[in-house]
């Protein structure tokens, strides 16, 4: 029987406060409190979609700013990505993802061979939903991707609703990613590099 990919990880500054718990074969339940209703709802899809199950509760300096929380949400999701793949033995590595959210259109690919690096080709008429500025969307996957040793490549095909274009990334994210953690019966359990390493 394969190993449960699961982790549970808790970070605490003097900015912020998360604990963060994740089951990479999930069936998509999320239980997500940020104290920041929006991106409680991208984090919601970014699980459902992924197929992962996610609880997160993170208390953070929101009366300063949402960028220490949304950014440290971000560090701690990819800190429990990274443990629950372990060494990345037998996974598919890569994955991708086109979808649709009404006029807006989102493409998403990840590589997990421990490489960070965030692409980000994101343009949108209005800047914020909300209070919720999108480019804390970057800040959140950039973050993500680095402690994860992914690189991730994010692009808006074309869209206009703030509120689409950031759902269509969370929800694409999502599915590329359950795609390349996925196990590959044809690797056998073989670290999927030909170094050998990731």
């Amino acid at each position: 029987m394969a190993e449960p990919r699961k982790a549970t990880v808790t970070r605490k500054t003097a900015e912020t406060d998360i604990r963060l718990s994740l089951d990479l074969d999930g069936s998509g339940a999320g239980a997500i409190d940020t104290g920041i209703p929006f991106f409680d709802h991208l984090l919601t899809l970014f699980a459902r979609h992924g197929h992962f199950d996610l609880e997160v509760k993170a208390e953070g300096d929101l009366a300063v700013d949402y960028h220490h929380t949304v950014e440290d949400v971000g560090l701690v999701l990819g800190d429990a990505f990274a443990q629950a793949l372990g060494e990345r033995r037998g996974i598919r590595r890569y994955g991708f993802f086109y979808l649709p959210m009404d006029e807006a259109l989102a493409r998403v690919v990840v590589d997990l061979g421990n490489r960070p690096f965030l692409a980000w080709q994101v343009e949108t008429p209005a800047l914020s939903v909300r209070d919720f500025h999108l480019l804390l969307v970057k800040e959140f996957f950039r973050a993500f991707s680095n402690r994860l040793g992914a690189n991730l490549h994010l692009k808006i095909e074309y869209g206009e609703e703030p509120h689409h274009i950031a759902e269509a990334l969370f929800k694409a994210a999502g599915r590329a990613l359950e795609a390349a953690s996925r196990p590959d019966p044809r690797e056998a359990g073989r670290i999927p590099s030909s170094k050998e390493v990731l």
